[in-house]
């Protein structure tokens, strides 16, 4: 079978089995999540075809998947997990976990599929690199991003964009720059903080799960996004857009409803292994100079209505005491947490859902910068998503935060400065060393090593701001 140049270059596995005139493909790639020093998840989708239907969507279709992996890039000496099925019941998405990998170092793999085990065949070559782990002092590069939005992406101000109107026709056809230039990049590795689809666009809202399916399947068949989760690793939390619709949280019956949203979550992204009821918040040791935190803002929080005081909480008493004991366990250098939400801020003062909020949670903020202070939480470095601008804060306590900003300038908007009337600081309480001068999408690189840097990119790969530590 004759490969077209585009299909060749998305990486696309096309044919791996035939039963009549039934074909296999996996157009939307196959990606790698939660990579350890020993550990990953693998996951791929089996589709009918490579292309959105007339409907906008990419029907699943069944067969059998097994991944193989192996250090070396031609899969001489590949191990191989076992054939599982795909079937409607997961949405034909296959995931595994393999384990008893060696730190810092690449592995190959591929997805093998087909309809029996007998005419399965091999799909494109992916890679991951495992983490150094906390015996390791080695350095790592990785980047953080927030809040893709496909319809304004794609549709502009009929799909009610905020920002400029940059999408061509090519990157309509290709996804989001953003994904070009940050492979550009080589990161070791990618943080999602949440927003990654959008069940609440007034152009089409989401709320069966179907209909919520079809969010992930038009976004992910992208080229650029298959190209970028073949190589590089994800580590992915949910906000309010890709949990139920905007400012969500866990009361009305509104749908889709909170638990629909969770396991929407699960079932998408390589998060948890397959049936795994452990909560989503998590910690990763990266290297002996490195851990980053990453929290979960909408399972457990109290109701965004609730007036704020010490019974208001966005993290849920259980995972507040899991995220202090793990920050006074660590002995890394850099402890980085990545939240969905803002802490610092500023935001906008009609805003009640996060930690800078003046109607928020900022009782629990407060209370835990008093704990950082009083336990003498050292190195500690906030950075959120969620916000559609890029900015670096500084708290009166003087914890930092960086936020990462929207992926696309389609979805990006201008920003909160301190003092503003109708902001969340409206004393300037908060020193703000930098924020975007115009609306753009872009995302965040952090490296981490002798030194501590975090850039700004701007949509393009452009470096807007530094920072070293």
């Amino acid at each position: 079978m004759k490969v077209s140049p585009l299909l060749a270059w998305r990486g696309l596995d096309l044919l791996a089995a035939e039963a009549g005139s039934d074909r296999l493909f996996i157009g939307q790639g196959t990606m790698s999540g939660e990579v350890t020093d020993s550990s990953a998840l693998l996951q791929t989708r089996l589709t009918q075809a490579t292309e959105l239907n007339t409907e906008g969507d990419l029907p699943g279709a069944a067969g059998l998947v097994c991944f193989e992996w192996s250090t070396h890039e031609d899969f001489r000496e590949a191990v191989r997990t076992t054939f599982q099925p795909a079937t409607d019941q997961h949405d034909f998405i296959v995931r595994a976990g393999i384990t008893g990998l060696k730190p810092g170092t690449t592995y190959h793999y591929r997805a093998v599929f087909g309809n029996t085990g007998a005419s399965a065949k091999a799909g494109t070559s992916c890679s991951f690199k495992t983490l150094p782990g906390g015996e390791q002092d080695a350095p790592v590069r990785f980047i953080v991003g927030s809040c893709m939005n496909y319809n304004k992406f794609m549709h502009g101000k009929r799909g009610k964009a905020s920002g400029p109107l940059t999408a061509t026709e090519e990157d309509k056809r290709l996804g989001f720059p953003s994904f070009a230039s940050m492979l550009k990049l080589r990161p070791d590795f990618f943080v999602g903080t949440g927003d990654i689809v959008y069940y609440d666009n007034p152009l089409r809202v989401a709320k069966t799960v179907s209909q919520l399916r079809q969010c992930w399947h038009e976004q992910f068949r992208f080229p650029r996004l298959i190209d970028f989760f073949r190589r590089v690793p994800a580590y992915c939390s949910k906000d309010d857009h890709d949990f139920r619709f905007n400012e969500s949280d866990n009361t009305t019956d509104e749908l889709p409803l909170p638990k629909t949203g969770i396991d929407m979550f699960r079932e998408q992204l390589p998060l948890l292994a397959e049936g795994s009821d452990k909560p989503s918040y998590r910690t990763h040791r990266v290297s002996k100079g490195l851990q980053i935190w990453l929290t979960e803002g909408r399972d457990y929080r109290s109701p965004n209505e609730m007036p704020d005081g010490p019974e208001k909480t966005l993290w849920g008493a259980e995972q507040r005491e899991w995220l202090k004991s793990t920050l006074k366990a660590s002995d890394a250098k850099w402890k980085i947490l990545i939240s969905p939400t803002p802490m610092v801020g500023p935001d906008d003062l009609k805003k009640i859902d996060n930690h800078a909020d003046l109607s928020g949670f900022r009782h629990e903020a407060d209370a835990f910068f008093a704990w950082l202070k009083e336990n003498k939480i050292g190195n500690l470095t906030l950075v959120c998503g969620d916000r559609h601008w890029q900015y670096h804060s500084i708290h009166p306590s003087g914890i930092e935060e960086f936020a990462c900003g929207a992926l696309n300038d389609e979805n990006a908007r201008m920003g909160v400065a301190p003092g503003a009337n109708k902001g969340s600081d409206p004393q300037a309480l908060i020193k703000q060393e930098y924020t975007s001068a115009t609306p753009h999408g872009g995302f965040l690189q952090i490296t981490a090593g002798d030194e501590l840097v975090f850039e700004h990119f701007d949509s393009r790969g452009k470096s807007l701001h530094r920072v070293v530590r």
